[in-house]
């Protein structure tokens, strides 16, 4: 039999986003929720991920409104001593597995794992096949719509050969015996984190064969923090960067200068533009694998050799473990209204902060009623991959910005949640720095931003980015 739930949202998608707007959602009104996950339990992909990962910016910064991840502490120790903690996987998945508790002692939210939505308002347990529908009033909230691939969940995209060992990144932490060459296959935070990993565990950089496609550009994970002083000054000297550049790599260029965005080859411009962030400790040991392959894909691996999309062989050991980094990760569909007539579509709305992105749309969802004003109060944000599309992000981003930040009740709530990185304090000190940042902000970003819309049009109607 199928039962119809009494609830006024299906959330579906109990990863980043979608606990991150269920958390909000609930928290300023009196809704009745329905989160569904195909997974086991809550967290998203973080479930699946390599257990030495790491979130690559401040744990601050990630997670639900209502509650900090970790303690909000600076690490005492090791090369990062200085900077905000950065929560580990078993501190992420223990973190939102509380959270979900929290969100049941409510009793106005119930979670349905192991479960899929078939879009017409019924969802199926793939466990025991019981189904329940939600009502026409029930809102259907698409948490899932940006839901990253992750090399454990998708195989790589080469053919193997046989005698070949090809491996997901998880199975690195469970290696039984040691090859006498690595191939990490990827160009993105998973590749890297690899790499940092190996030589960790005492493997030689000369023992590490690098194939990355598209060389990326990464933020200084230093300028990345929770602090208004620090990241208040690193938006300024982007804006001011901006507002002059004379293309988009004289843009990423004078970034570097100001130490904002790091490349691990000075000598190779970078095409590839996610930007998470990096510590220089990260890029200074990454700067010591030489034996890196530039020609393109791998189209297939056979013991010996790889087979590259510019019709290449590249030789490597015969007992070559490679390592599969090689996920599409984020991913670039289109950007769509957040409230839409079928459903609320969870999309970024300040650039490069998800999880408070979600938290906003679950706030404004549970303040306002008109979706057209929603809408305009929270335009989404595209994820940055070429640097063009960087570009386009923070100007969409910052536009978003613009427009929440000028309600005055959103931005009381804004500056109480930790996910927001430009948030104020009640005891937020003055400082020279701080009122130069302001200021340099107030001059610049208008500028800023209508010379990167330009850099953006010019980009599209020029050669495509590889």
């Amino acid at each position: 039999m199928t039962r119809t739930l009494d609830v006024d949202y299906l959330v579906v998608g109990a990863g980043a986003m979608g606990m991150a707007f269920t958390d909000a959602l609930i928290d300023h009104s009196d809704a009745r929720v329905a989160l569904v996950d195909r997974r086991h339990g809550v967290g998203g992909h973080w479930l699946e991920a390599y257990p030495f990962v790491q979130l690559h910016q401040s744990s601050a910064f990630y997670g639900v409104p209502s509650t900090l991840l970790g303690g909000g502490q600076l690490q005492q120790h090791g090369p990062e001593a200085g900077l905000q903690e950065r929560a580990t996987q078993a501190e992420i998945t223990a973190y939102y597995a509380r959270a979900m508790d929290r969100m049941r002692e409510t009793g106005r939210v119930d979670f349905f794992p192991n479960s899929e939505h078939d879009g017409d308002r019924t969802v199926v347990s793939r466990v025991s096949g019981a189904t329940f529908r939600v009502p026409e009033t029930c809102r259907i909230v698409n948490a899932h719509y940006l839901a990253p691939s992750i090399p454990a969940e998708v195989p790589p995209p080469f053919a193997v050969g046989d005698g070949v060992r090809v491996v997901p990144v998880n199975d690195l932490a469970r290696l039984e015996e040691a090859p006498s060459q690595y191939v990490v296959v990827g160009s993105g935070k998973t590749a890297t984190d690899a790499c940092i990993w190996l030589m960790a565990r005492g493997v030689d950089p000369d023992a590490i064969c690098w194939v990355r496609p598209r060389d990326p550009w990464m933020f200084n994970r230093a300028l990345i923090q929770p602090d208004l002083e620090i990241f208040l000054g690193m938006a300024a000297d982007l804006m001011e960067s901006a507002a002059t550049s004379t293309s988009l790599e004289d843009l990423f260029l004078r970034l570097e200068e100001h130490d904002i965005m790091l490349r691990i080859d000075r000598s190779v411009m970078p095409t590839m533009a996610k930007a998470p962030t990096l510590a220089t400790w990260e890029l200074d040991r990454l700067r010591s694998i030489e034996d890196v392959v530039r020609r393109g894909h791998i189209t297939s691996v056979a013991r010996g050799k790889l087979e590259m999309t510019e019709g290449t062989t590249v030789g490597i050991a015969d007992d070559a473990l490679v390592v599969h980094c090689a996920a599409d990760g984020l991913k670039y569909p289109p950007l769509v209204p957040v409230w839409r007539p079928q459903d609320i579509t969870l999309q970024p709305i300040r650039a490069g902060f998800p999880c408070f992105g979600a938290a906003l749309a679950g706030y404004v969802e549970a303040t306002r009623t008109d979706d057209h004003e929603k809408n305009r109060l929270c335009p989404p944000s595209n994820y940055g991959d070429s640097m063009a599309q960087w570009a386009e992000m923070n100007v969409r981003g910052t536009r978003a910005t613009l427009s929440f930040s000028a309600e005055k009740d959103i931005k009381q709530w804004a500056d109480g949640v930790a996910l927001n990185p430009t948030r104020v304090t009640p005891d937020q000190p003055s400082s020279a720095a701080l009122d130069d940042a302001r200021g340099r902000l107030a001059a610049h970003t208008r500028p800023a931003l209508e010379r990167l819309e330009e850099l953006v049009r010019g980009a599209r109607s020029g050669p495509r980015e590889k």
